[in-house]
Parts: structure tokens; sequence; C-alpha cells
């Protein structure tokens, strides 16, 4: 009996561990590709920073709800708050990267640099739309950056084409003086080497003004305004530090259309709480806002109107909520891609979504497919070309919202490319890197 009975228990707890090895079967077979999200939804730059995260998750459970996922393969996701913080990021970013990590979006140009060097060893990309490293767009060099759509030295070039457009050609801009106010940190810094290739190429002066982050003190910067009297001020900040130079440019008597922001510059929370007094203001934009676009409008249909929607409503649609839905469209475009070569259906590594986000081809006709028409330009990125597409439009602000005031502007890529190259060149001689080989383009 006693023989019986140990059996039957052995044979009750074989069954048991048959069970669980079947469930743990069963879990590894629903993969879902996994999306770590770095945030600041506290401190100074959270008014900026959490239309920007919602836009991201909003377009994840869009994605989920209205297509399945991708080619089947559901997204799951996590949140991580930085506070805008270096070190909180690098922190983030160490604990999440061992789940299985797609990519990585630092959300600040200061967390970009910490973990340019450590991408590399994990093979984790770093999508920086718009932001981060301007060198990186050399893919020959930065094999895990990708800042699309753009960097601070093409926001740069661009303000300054359209500057010296406006006086009547670049020649006319010899003479004038600009005044660059920049958020004194790695972001702010960034579009400097582009401002004083161009002063020397044109005659006008710089002057340099940093703001000690966050940038909620600034009589002292504009102080200096008031005593040179720039003919154009640049406005390179980011969070409460972009309204309250509004709120000092108006106080100084300097105007608001000589001002020109950065497109981190340019969204809802740095005018509606100056209004009038920001009137004239002008800042580039990457994207178009509005709840006009399709995918704005499958958003407010499959999540917000099924009561899943991460923030308000009203903020659908916003400049940075759509900034943070195309970063994360481009990411699922990219595993898309991705599963192209390397198995529809399938999660895809972060090495396999590497790949992809080197061979993005985004045309008219797919930016139609996913409801971006109009939202951006189309973008193809390649093995020596990370960014894809260089294009920016300036808006102004009437009092009560932004209106587009130019044409597209496209970066110089005779000023930029050789820029780009003799950074890259220098950073690879600092970090004792080859340049890829031509074989390590083709997978």
């Amino acid at each position: 009996m006693k023989l019986k009975s140990i059996a039957t228990t052995a044979a009750i707890a074989a069954a048991g561990l048959a069970s669980l090895v079947s469930a743990t079967a069963a879990q590894a077979q629903v993969k879902e590709q996994y999306f770590p999200l770095l945030v600041y939804r506290t401190g100074p730059y959270a008014p900026n920073g959490v239309p920007w995260a919602n836009g991201k998750q909003d377009y994840i459970k869009m994605i989920n709800a209205r297509d399945g996922g991708i080619n089947g393969v559901k997204i799951s996701f996590e949140e991580c708050e930085t506070g805008y913080a270096t070190d909180k990021g690098v922190e983030c970013y160490e604990r999440l990267k061992g789940k299985g990590a797609t990519l990585i979006d630092p959300q600040s140009t200061g967390i970009t640099f910490a973990l340019t060097d450590k991408a590399p060893g994990d093979k984790i990309p770093l999508i920086t739309l718009g932001y981060g490293l301007s060198a990186a767009a050399d893919g020959g060099v930065f094999k895990w950056n990708f800042p699309l759509m753009g960097s601070y030295w093409t926001g740069a070039d661009m303000l300054i084409q359209h500057i010296g457009k406006k006086e009547g050609g670049l020649d006319k801009l010899r003479g004038k003086k600009i005044a660059l106010v920049y958020h004194d940190s790695p972001f702010g810094k960034e579009p400097i080497p582009l401002l004083d290739e161009r002063q020397k190429m044109h005659g006008f002066e710089l002057v340099k003004i940093p703001v000690t982050a966050p940038g909620v003190e600034q009589k002292s910067a504009w102080l200096q305004v008031r005593q040179q009297r720039p003919d154009y001020v640049l406005l390179w900040g980011w969070g409460v530090m972009n309204s309250t130079a509004l709120k000092e440019a108006q106080a100084t008597g300097y105007p608001r259309e000589k001002m020109y922001g950065v497109w981190w510059a340019g969204a809802e929370p740095d005018v509606k709480d100056v209004a009038e007094g920001a009137k004239g203001y002008n800042a580039l934009a990457l994207n178009t806002s509005g709840q006009q676009p399709k995918v704005i409008q499958d958003i407010l249909k499959y999540v917000h109107d099924k009561g899943q929607g991460t923030g308000p409503k009203d903020e659908v649609g916003s400049v940075l909520y759509t900034r943070g839905l195309i970063i994360q469209a481009l990411g699922v475009e990219a595993v898309r891609r991705a599963q192209e070569k390397y198995g529809k259906g399938k999660v895809m590594t972060s090495e396999q979504v590497r790949w992809g986000l080197e061979n993005l081809a985004l045309d008219d006709k797919k930016l139609a497919t996913l409801g971006l028409t109009g939202v951006i330009r189309p973008i193809s990125t390649s093995c020596q070309d990370h960014m894809g597409s260089t294009w920016a439009r300036v808006q102004t602000w009437d009092g009560a919202k932004w209106s587009f005031t130019s044409d597209w502007l496209q970066a110089d890529e005779m000023i930029i490319k050789p820029m780009v190259k003799a950074a890259a060149d220098k950073y690879a001689v600092e970090k004792k890197l080859t340049r890829r080989a031509p074989a390590d383009c083709q997978g």
C-alpha cells in the first residue's frame, strides 16, 4: 500500500511537471514584440514629455487592436521613468535591455550620448528621431544609432537658410547678429558646430547665450539679449525653458517674430500659457498636428473610443503626441521590414530590427497605407544614411494656434555631409573603431 501510494504521488507529480512544461512551452510560443519605453512624466520637462509618451503608447495599442499586432505578433511595452536625467535613463536602459528589447528611444540627447557606447555591445538600436548625436547619421561608423528625420545640424542649417531667404539671400546675413539662446546641455550645444560653419561662410556674428537647466531662471540671458540687440534669436530649448524664454522676450520687448525655435521648442505646451504674448513666434516642425490624419482617426476609433486612451482625448493629434506616434510607427515599421527578411509572423531580435531600421523605405504610397499622408515626408534609410530624411517646415504661432508659414525646407547636404563624415571619423579614431566593411551592409 505504501509503495502504491508513493507510485501514485510520483505519477501526480510527473503529470503536474508535464503540465507545467506544456504551459511554459505554450507561453514561449506566444512571445510578443517588446518595446521598452523611456519616459519622463515627472519633473520640469513633464508637460512636453507626457504627450510624447502618450502618443507612443496609443500607437502600440492601436496596432494591437486594429491589426492584431505586426503580422500577427502582438506588441508589449513597459515604461520606465527617467525624469529626463541621464543617470536615471541609463538605469532604465540597464534594467529593461535584458527583457528582449526591440529598440530604445532614449528621449534625451544626454541619455543618447551615454548609451551610444553601450548599444553596440548590447546590440540594441537607438532611435533618436530629430535629436541625439548629429554625426550618428553616418551609419558607416554608428551602426546602432538612427537619428531619423533630422538632427540638430540639419535643423540649424534650415533655420539659417530660412532667415537668409527672409533677408533677400544668404549674402545679406553679412554683418547681422544672430543669438543662440540654448539649454546648457549636450542637446543645446549640439547645433553650435553647424552655426559656427555657417557663420564663417556668411559673415554674421553668432552670440552664444547658455541657459542653466531646466531654464526657469533666464533673467541674465535676456539681459544679454537686450544688450546685444541681435537681429534674430534662435531658441534651442525644451520643457519649461521655452515658455519662460517667450515670457522674458515679451518682458524685455524682444520681437517674437524675430525668434525661431528648434522643433522641440514648437509645441502647444511652449506657447499656450503665453498665448498672445507669443504671437509671431516661429519654430521648426518635423510633422503636422491636428486630428484629421487617418492614423489619428484610427487611434481615436480603436483606442480612445474604447476607453483605452493613455491620456486625454483632446491631446490626441497635438504636436508632440504626433511626434511620439511617429517614432513608434517607425519602430513598428522597422520590425515589419525585418520580418520581410527574417520571417513574417515571428518576433524579431534587436539585431534583426536594426537591419529593418537600416532598410526603411516609406514612400508616399506606404505612408498612405499607414495613415501618415501629409504627416511626415517619405523616409528611406541605408547602410550609410541612418537619417533617411532632412526636411522640416517653419510654423508660426498666431496667439491661438500653429500655422505653417514656409514651404518644406531641406538641409544643405554639401555642408552637412562633410561635417558628419569628419565628426564620425574623429569619433572612430577616439573609440578605436573601423568603418563597416561592405559585407556588413548586406545582412
